[in-house]
């Protein structure tokens, strides 16, 4: 069996293939044979040195993956050989709140990721894919769409989401904002991408490299009220300005770092809001349950860039640290 092992936090030359071999499950275990797995941005956050969380080097990376069983260890009832799975972002967080440190483990920074062509999990920490999705489509669900379906929640029809950019998260967000019946407003930049966005349901969209203080045309284009949903992927660079566009008793759902800068924030602009800020943390099993119940009613459809074959992973990284996809990255298995 092959598997991909990052060997320190430096660049990626350290991503190396190995042969190793695969242990049979033991028991409540299913072992998986990987189909693909998909990049996120905490994969180039944990290269570069960026990660805020804990983790270690010399593991097997990523998080997302969707495989078939290939073979189930005694008590295991929830799985049988030949079902198609993907992988819950924390493997021990199966509802509720979020779960302390001792339980709130990774795969891909506290226990060897997906980017080996099988792997041992406990079968709890597995969901059914959504049967109309290919493997490739499938493996892009556990951390970009599950962490936009919990940042969304609440979110009901008539709603005004802002989403910011065109990362996994972003396009999601968008995606399943709108399967909730709510309007999206989208920033982007640049013309292409903002056609783009409208394709996949964005009601309006601004260019932030034209209009930087987007806040402004986010309160024109909602009456002055602004927006009920704020998908807060840019952080230091974009909450000052998410701030004076989110809506009186509105919420922010603050995701991630993507923007650079030190943007002050203005405490009495947010303190007149009355807008929660709340921290988002992918999410649990029972969420990403809730999701896939709510992506095969509507027939959702992930938007990826580009498929590599998993002879190419180290291709598939730099094509993803370049920062010209437009959606997912994920590399095929076989």
């Amino acid at each position: 069996m092959q598997a991909y092992r990052l060997e320190r936090f430096e660049d990626l030359d350290s991503l190396t293939p190995h042969d190793e071999g695969v242990r049979p499950p033991g028991v409540g275990e299913v072992r998986v044979r990987v189909r693909a797995t998909a990049l996120n941005f905490r994969d180039l956050a944990l290269l570069h040195g960026r990660y805020p969380m804990t983790c270690r080097p010399n593991l097997i990376p990523l998080s997302d993956a969707a495989g078939e069983v290939a073979s189930v260890g005694e008590g295991v009832t929830r799985f049988k050989p030949g079902d198609r799975v993907v992988n819950s972002f924390f493997p021990r967080w199966f509802g509720g709140r979020f779960p302390s440190s001792s339980r709130a483990e990774q795969y891909g920074s506290d226990r060897d990721g997906w980017l080996a062509e099988e792997q041992v999990v406990s079968a709890e920490a597995l969901v059914a894919a959504p049967p109309h999705l290919s493997f490739e489509e499938a493996a892009t669900l556990p951390c970009a769409a599950v962490t936009a379906w919990t940042a969304l929640s609440g979110v009901t029809v008539g709603d005004t989401v802002l989403t910011q950019g065109s990362g996994g998260v972003s396009l999601f967000a968008l995606q399943l904002a709108k399967c909730l019946g709510a309007r999206v407003i989208a920033t982007t930049s640049g013309p292409e991408k903002a056609e783009r966005l409208k394709v996949l349901g964005a009601d309006a969209v601004i260019d932030y490299t034209v209009v930087p203080e987007w806040s402004a045309p986010v309160r024109e284009l909602t009456g002055g009220d602004g927006v009920d949903r704020i998908v807060e992927v840019g952080g230091p660079g974009t909450l000052a300005q998410s701030i004076r566009a989110v809506a009186t008793g509105g919420e922010i759902a603050m995701i991630g770092f993507l923007a650079a800068g030190e943007s002050p924030i203005d405490f009495g602009a947010l303190f007149l809001s009355g807008a929660t800020l709340r921290r988002i943390a992918v999410g649990s099993r029972a969420d990403f349950e809730e999701m896939n119940r709510a992506v095969s009613q509507h027939r959702l459809r992930p938007v990826v860039d580009r498929v590599f074959p998993f002879d190419q992973a180290v291709a598939a990284w730099r094509h993803f640290d370049s920062r010209r996809h437009f959606g997912k990255v994920v590399i095929a298995h076989g």
